[in-house]
């Protein structure tokens, strides 16, 4: 068995087309085909459905793919341990990011960064905790940061970075007449734009509705919290958002920021790497630089 046979069948599980996934290779279509045959031959079990196209994996392959992962991810951890060893921390640190937090990300990244300069940092910032957590265990992100509550973190390590608390932005003529903190009933009269639902925050803002036994029904959702700070702009809209984007990001002009309680809307926002050992250099050295800055505190002075 080859580490290129099983690239070759975690690429095709992935892209679930085979020239789609020997471009990916950078293979012919013929030669990633006789790698899997010859894994399959080797390991005495089919891993694809063939028909005159890829038509999926058996539950055979739906299992090994998850060794295959797990041994690709480990040869990637040794490879990088490695070269820390003789010439300081390189590679790749992949990193996923729930929408909300990516205006505060950067307070985790750049002091990471700036002690490993060597290392590449890939981010996905437009992910749900759940997508992130699921593609932890995929072995497809190093790390991630999420909304820990209600997610099932069995397996993984959890390092809170901070509170989030949303607020309420939106344009001065929306908001003619009425005072902060604003009352939910009256929210809900407000032309909205919110976060789309299954998203977190969003279930965070409906939870917060539903206990006062109204419905949030905006005219506009979308997956993107600086699509919901740029619809704000035009004047003539108001959305719920974490405030952390407000202390990156100044608000538009003519708008106001208010304070939303009775409940007020607050939530744990967290990094989430693998758990057992050994752990990968990357992702300890991230837990390590997550742990020694004050990323809280950071938030809270901002």
């Amino acid at each position: 068995m080859l580490f290129r046979q099983l690239e070759y069948f975690v690429a095709l599980a992935r892209e679930r087309h085979f020239a789609r996934a020997a471009e990916a290779c950078h293979v012919s279509q013929p030669a990633l085909s006789e790698a899997i045959r010859k894994l399959e031959s080797e390991l005495k079990v089919p891993l694809v459905t063939r028909g005159r196209t890829f038509e999926g994996l058996t539950p055979e392959g739906e299992r090994l793919v998850l060794w295959a992962r797990r041994i690709l991810a480990d040869r990637d951890a040794l490879e990088h341990e490695v070269r820390a060893l003789q010439t300081g921390l390189t590679g790749e640190l992949r990193l996923g990011v729930i929408p909300a937090a990516a205006a505060t990300v950067a307070l985790l990244t750049d002091p990471f960064c700036a002690e490993h300069p060597l290392v590449k940092v890939r981010l996905e910032t437009g992910l749900k905790s759940a997508d992130i957590v699921d593609r932890l265990r995929r072995f497809e992100l190093d790390a991630g940061v999420v909304y820990p509550d209600g997610q099932d973190t069995s397996g993984l390590t959890v390092t809170p970075l901070y509170r989030e608390q949303q607020v309420l932005l939106a344009g001065n003529d929306v908001l003619t007449g009425r005072t902060e903190p604003l009352e939910w009933a009256d929210v809900v009269e407000l032309p909205l734009c919110l976060l789309t639902p299954g998203m977190r925050g969003r279930q965070l803002i409906d939870d917060a509705l539903a206990a006062q036994g109204l419905t949030a029904n905006p005219q506009l959702e979308t997956d993107s919290v600086a699509t919901l700070i740029g619809q704000v702009a035009t004047g003539r809209w108001a959305t719920i958002i974490p405030a952390t984007w407000l202390r990156t990001m100044r608000p538009p002009a003519d708008t106001r920021v208010l304070r939303l309680e009775h409940p007020s809307i607050r939530a744990t926002v967290a990094m989430v790497t693998r758990a057992g050992e050994p752990v990968s250099v990357l992702t300890r050295a991230l837990t390590e630089s997550a742990r020694s800055t004050p990323i809280d505190a950071d938030v809270d002075r901002r």
